[in-house]
């Protein structure tokens, strides 16, 4: 079981998660939608695609895109489709 905490909360919890890169990427649906908020940032990987970014908001804290994901991930990387990773002091325990 893998799990995702920020700023006292679980923010994803699942024994399902793809590891890439050194980062595990959590199915969308154990994620907590509550704590993420919509993001203008992207960016791009040669072999994964373009990706966009959420803010988490935990306990009045927010963490800026913390959470990103690849709507649309090119052919090489498709086991990480409608599945969300995280960075930026989000610490993931397995």
């Amino acid at each position: 079981m893998a799990t995702a905490k920020w700023n006292g909360a679980v923010i994803a919890e699942s024994d399902d998660t793809v590891v890439v890169e050194g980062n595990h990427y959590f199915p969308r649906d154990a994620v907590w939608s509550k704590y993420l908020t919509s993001s203008e940032t992207t960016s791009h990987c040669p072999w994964k695609g373009d990706a966009s970014y959420h803010t988490l908001v935990v306990n009045g804290e927010t963490n800026e895109d913390a959470a990103w994901f690849y709507p649309t991930p090119k052919e090489k990387a498709a086991e990480i489709k409608d599945r969300i990773a995280f960075w930026k002091g989000v610490e993931v325990t397995t």
